[in-house]
């Protein structure tokens, strides 16, 4: 078939594709960018496969960067664009369930494509727009189906992180797993293990943010997947809870509000210790603690200004989202008003510091002198005291006769 509305991304990049078939090559768009033009979705990365060698290609462009020539990929700096472009290729056996020992070039495109992990992640896209579907893969796309290339269980076997792979296409497309594949992926589930926590952290996040989450994690929890990811090994209950505990059109917002909802229902674990295991930042970590306090804390009560004043405005109203989508009261507005009243949204804009306090009233640093300055805060930020540097000496004298 023709795709009939051909990409702008794609249109950009068609002077690549003509360059290398000008010097006898052959040259086409693959993989994840083609299947999405073919469900109208957004382009992101335009990748290029050609029958020509690594060598070839830096013949053939004036500007190339070697990012995986051992691999057979050069970068292309073409027309004010970047773009890689990847020599055909076979792969050796692979030595630890992720990568293969080696690759070899090769000239075949049909080579290239069957060993690629999912029909519909499997089309070639020519310069005139043509699909080329060696796998039957614009059948599985009208039935949203997810189905291996060949024989699924070579391909999980090959690479284990396919099986979070095809999990989040299933929450990011609504797509649904054919028999075979999930069998697959239900047998190779425990070689999940063996893949660094980082690479499966990318695939859970992205199924957790996905429109389909719900459709993904359900796959996630059928396939027993979980059982071989970082401290999921006995929260089926949790995980099941998750899929119940909000509506079942909401999106989560950020990855810190999904996997905070997640923290939420699964059994008592502590928050940062969790998150380590999967390798997050201490920012990752923190936001998501906070979140997580400050849906406590609203359980509790209603908005004020200090919690907005500590969290945040934009946490407070992720909180209220979570809220809402459990069918809870919401306090937007006054989220919004409370926010708009504060004098000051962090301590350094305060405009006293500690030295100030030492120089006026002759004190030196200790318990007394912070205590002072907390009192201030919490002043200015309750609206009792101006953010002004004579009302703030006036109010600091009184609490430290």
């Amino acid at each position: 078939m023709k795709l009939k509305n051909v990409p702008s991304e794609f249109q950009k990049a068609l002077p690549i594709l003509e360059k290398i078939k000008t010097a006898g090559f052959e040259a086409y768009f693959v993989g994840g960018s083609v299947r999405d033009a073919l469900l109208g979705r957004p382009i992101h990365d335009v990748d290029i496969a050609t029958s020509s060698y690594p060598q070839e290609i830096k013949a053939i462009f004036d500007r190339t960067v070697d990012i995986g020539i051992e691999h057979g990929t050069i970068l292309v700096l073409e027309n004010a664009g970047e773009y890689e472009v990847t020599t055909f290729r076979t792969e050796d056996i692979y030595v630890d369930y992720r990568r293969p020992a080696s690759v070899s070039f090769v000239r075949s495109l049909e080579e290239d494509l069957k060993r690629r992990d999912f029909t519909v992640n499997a089309f070639a896209l020519d310069e005139d727009a043509q699909v080329i579907d060696l796998f039957d893969g614009l059948a599985d796309l009208d039935h949203r189906l997810l189905r291996a290339v060949g024989k699924p269980q070579e391909r999980f076997s090959e690479d284990a992180l396919r099986i979070m792979r095809g999990l989040r296409f299933v929450a990011s497309l609504d797509f649904t797993i054919e028999e075979q594949t999930f069998t697959a992926m239900k047998t190779h589930a425990p070689l999940l293990a063996k893949i660094s926590v980082e690479r499966s952290f990318i695939e859970f996040d992205k199924l957790l943010t996905s429109p389909f989450w719900k459709k993904g994690l359900r796959a996630l929890i059928d396939s027993e997947a979980y059982a071989y990811l970082p401290n999921l090994q006995d929260q089926i209950a949790g995980l099941e809870q998750t899929l119940t505990a909000v509506a079942d059109d909401f999106v989560f917002s950020s990855s810190e509000q999904a996997w905070a909802a997640l923290l939420m229902n699964l059994k008592s674990t502590p928050v940062k210790s969790f998150l380590k295991k999967w390798k997050t930042s201490v920012q990752f970590q923190k936001t998501v603690t906070s979140l997580i306090d400050l849906y406590d804390h609203r359980s509790l009560e209603g908005p004020n200004r200090q919690t907005i004043y500590r969290y945040g405005k934009n946490l407070a109203i992720l909180v209220e989202d979570l809220r809402q989508a459990q069918g809870l009261p919401v306090a937007y507005d006054l989220i919004e008003q409370l926010d708009e009243s504060l004098a000051i949204h962090d301590k350094s804009e305060i405009v006293i510091r500690g030295g100030d306090l030492m120089a006026a009233f002759a004190i030196k640093p200790g318990p007394a002198l912070g205590k002072v300055l907390a009192e201030v805060e919490r002043a200015i930020v309750e609206g009792e005291l101006s953010n002004d540097k004579a009302a703030i000496l006036e109010f600091a004298s009184q609490r430290l006769q």
